[in-house]
């Protein structure tokens, strides 16, 4: 299924994106460009939620993006095409625990689209797949899963001085990296922001949770928001998460964000906002 455009970019400043593969163009209803920041890298941000709100479930429910959206389809292609253009997936630990046994690439979630989304990394410049960046200050996470141990999938660990001792007594895949970007028991804003800072000039997307793009907006470091309504109520209770976990601002310090785009596929609608200029 398509993607039809309801309200299209009226300033999209295209550094990334073009050429487009027609088969990936066509689905989208256009082409997808993202600026690339020269002072830091360009964090976009993809979540899907319910109409009320809802991103993810409890502890004791079943996990992942998947329950909210109900696993419409043109989600996981919107999901697949970021994915695609980005240089790097990052993640908290606990998104990676609450997920199936997979691994986060474009191809997974579309195999049929595998050669165009291949093809389109080719003609950007790119590698084969983006590093896939998981936060975690304590060391604690689930390994034995693909995303982890497929050889052809570089992945980093950014943690704690302590969580990257807990790691490294682990047996760690060659291609795996723990590198240390705090040193308290959990990372700060401040040393998310230094950490990603070495990935300046290149493409971030960051796929949850909510409490790791609280860090993202204390930092002020969202520079775009993909957000995919499903047309689902499920009601909050006290363990589902809302968007932005952690991190709370004042009304009048609202960080304000620009309409971008609204595309929709039957009763589900694709919200592309900008972080608004400031000053």
């Amino acid at each position: 299924m398509a993607l039809e455009t309801l309200v299209s970019p009226a300033d999209v400043r295209p550094t990334r994106g073009l050429p487009m593969p027609d088969p990936l163009r066509a689905r989208y209803g256009g082409a997808l460009e993202i600026a690339v920041r020269p002072d830091r890298p360009t964090i976009v941000v993809n979540f899907v939620a319910t109409i009320d709100g809802v991103v993810a479930l409890g502890p004791d429910e079943e996990r992942g993006g998947g329950v909210i959206s109900g696993s419409f389809e043109p989600d996981r292609f919107v999901m697949a095409l970021l994915r695609s253009a980005a240089d790097v997936v990052l993640m908290g630990a606990g998104t990676i625990a609450g997920s199936s046994s997979t691994d986060w690439t474009a191809e997974h979630l579309k195999p049929d689209l595998a050669g165009s989304f291949q093809e389109w990394r080719r003609d950007l410049g790119l590698a084969p797949h983006p590093t896939t960046v998981i936060v975690t200050g304590s060391g604690d996470v689930r390994l034995g899963r693909r995303g982890v141990d497929d050889p052809a999938l570089p992945v980093v660990f950014a943690t704690t001085t302590g969580g990257a001792d807990r790691l490294r007594e682990r047996e760690l895949p060659g291609h795996v990296n723990v590198e240390i970007a705090g040193r308290g028991d959990r990372l700060a804003p401040a040393e998310l922001a230094t950490f990603l800072d070495r990935y300046r000039g290149q493409v971030v997307l960051c796929e949850g949770g909510p409490h790791l793009l609280g860090g993202l907006v204390a930092a002020n470091l969202v520079d775009e928001l993909f957000l995919t309504v499903a047309p689902r109520v499920l009601g909050r209770g006290s363990d589902r998460l809302t968007l932005l976990e952690g991190f709370t601002l004042e009304p009048d310090q609202a960080r304000r964000h620009e309409l971008v785009s609204i595309k929709r596929a039957a009763d589900y609608l694709f919200l592309r906002y900008r972080a608004a200029a400031t000053g």
